[in-house]
């Protein structure tokens, strides 16, 4: 089976789309939330309880059907860029509505102002990543060049989180500024610039990176349901999708409360920036430094590394002091140290698994796989959101008021301890995960001996050597 390189041309092209991604998802994981409670004004309970209905009613069936649909697309563009090709404007044009719902609602009205305008930006955001996420493991085989190939697109990525992270309010406030617009002016303007950014970078990869043309692929034949709890029989999958689901509810508690923990706990909204900027910076730099890491103790450990040492920093937040401090500055640097690794051992980790069900079934199912993954991803993030929004009621948040102690603690508690819990429970599903770089090639032999599909006769991998 051929393991052929990548040009570093094409790792670039291909990594630009996930900084306009990456950008909304900033916006999305650290402001989102905010926005609903201190711009527009809605509940924090119903705002994250909208998000979370929207995730587990409609991406339940809508990341899976997208995934089937484009392992089923044959077009002369391929399977992946036609979803790229022509989902890249309306993703733009949803980013501005989801910026852009009525100040003032309550109840019922801004339960379904938040749905409707989440749910149409996620359709549209499914269509595209799920493609371009699906076209990772057809670039190529080799288990390091994976490793290579995400690393440049988690670059990208992590340019685009600085991008969406700082920029969300800095340009909303450059807007007032300029304009004399109002919050909510200045925020729907914002979506809109984001929109169209994110709308250039996908198209930038959609017209320049084509998918290999690969005779040995078998496209599935299995029913979409049948199709989707197929995937859920595979072991490796189902350990690296909940190390995933985890980590990423973990990191999505801080996105979302670091506002909160920033402005009421330390009085520091002004260094709110810094200290975004500070992590995602960390967690660049610190790409490349972890594939090294991954090529000598593969990258299950890899990833179980970086995850103690971010929960390290997590939980020492809990025990600073009510006003500003320079302790969280060290915080966001090892932070960022820690969650670096997050951003690239998943996606590269992903391909492996597919090629595990391909020996098994004798099919390839990328979009599936894919849809699946996409489905955790934003699971997990509204998840995280919704958490974040009830502890705030819970403890009894007020927006833009200086807080209680009690409603301090609810920000603290889930801010630190029970992130950091969350990221430490994750951690045996990684240290024993079973796909190694020795086992992972010997998977490919079988595979290009042409012995997938006899399910009597389960692959290698499983013994994690």
């Amino acid at each position: 089976m051929s393991t052929e390189k990548i040009s570093n041309r094409i790792k670039w092209l291909y990594g630009v789309a996930d900084m306009g991604i990456a950008m909304l998802t900033a916006s999305i994981q650290f402001f989102l939330l905010y926005f609903y409670t201190d711009v527009v004004r809605i509940d924090p309970a119903l705002a994250g309880t909208a998000l979370l209905v929207g995730k587990l009613t409609w991406d339940a069936f809508n990341d899976p059907f997208f995934g089937y649909l484009s392992d089923r697309t044959r077009s002369r563009w391929g399977r992946r860029r036609p979803y790229m090709l022509f989902g890249a404007i309306p993703l733009g044009l949803a980013a501005w509505l989801m910026y852009s719902i009525p100040a003032g609602l309550m109840g019922w009205k801004a339960f379904l102002a938040v749905l409707v305008s989440f749910l149409l930006f996620d359709t549209m955001h499914t269509l595209v990543c799920t493609a371009y996420y699906a076209m990772t493991p057809e670039l190529t085989y080799d288990y390091n060049e994976r490793t290579s190939l995400t690393t440049v697109r988690m670059l990208y990525s992590v340019i685009g989180y600085i991008l969406g992270a700082a920029g969300t309010t800095a340009l909303a406030g450059l807007f007032v500024g300029l304009f004399g617009w109002t919050d909510k002016a200045s925020f729907s303007a914002m979506g809109a610039t984001f929109g169209v950014i994110a709308a250039i970078t996908i198209l930038t990869t959609a017209f320049n990176v084509k998918e290999r043309k690969r005779p040995e692929l078998v496209p599935s034949t299995m029913p979409p349901a049948a199709s989707v709890l197929k995937t859920f029989k595979n072991r490796p999958f189902m350990q690296l999708m909940g190390a995933q689901f985890l980590s990423s509810f973990s990191f999505t508690l801080l996105t979302t409360l670091l506002p909160y923990y920033l402005i009421y706990q330390l009085n520091m909204e002004a260094q709110l920036p810094i200290v975004m900027i500070m992590m995602l910076g960390t967690i660049g730099i610190f790409l490349f430094p972890w594939k090294k890491i991954s090529d000598r103790i593969n990258k299950g450990p890899s990833y179980a590394l970086g995850l103690f040492i971010a929960s390290l920093a997590v939980i020492a937040t809990f025990f600073y002091p009510h006003g500003p401090t320079p302790l969280i500055y060290v915080t966001a640097i090892v932070a960022g140290l820690g969650f670096s690794g997050q951003w690239v051992f998943p996606w590269s980790m992903l391909p492996d698994v597919i090629e595990y069900d391909q020996a098994v079934t004798g099919e390839r199912r990328e979009g599936i796989y894919y849809g699946v993954w996409a489905f955790l991803g934003k699971l997990t993030n509204a998840l995280g959101i919704a958490v974040s929004g009830w502890a705030l009621s819970l403890f009894g948040y007020v927006a833009n008021v200086e807080q209680t102690s009690t409603a301090l603690l609810g920000i603290r508690l889930f801010f630190g301890p029970v992130a950091a819990v969350v990221l430490i429970v994750s951690l045996p599903l990684l240290i024993w995960y079973p796909i190694t770089r020795k086992s992972h090639a010997r998977l490919l032999e079988q595979i290009a001996a042409g012995r997938g599909g006899d399910e009597a006769a389960p692959p290698v991998v499983l013994t994690g050597t």
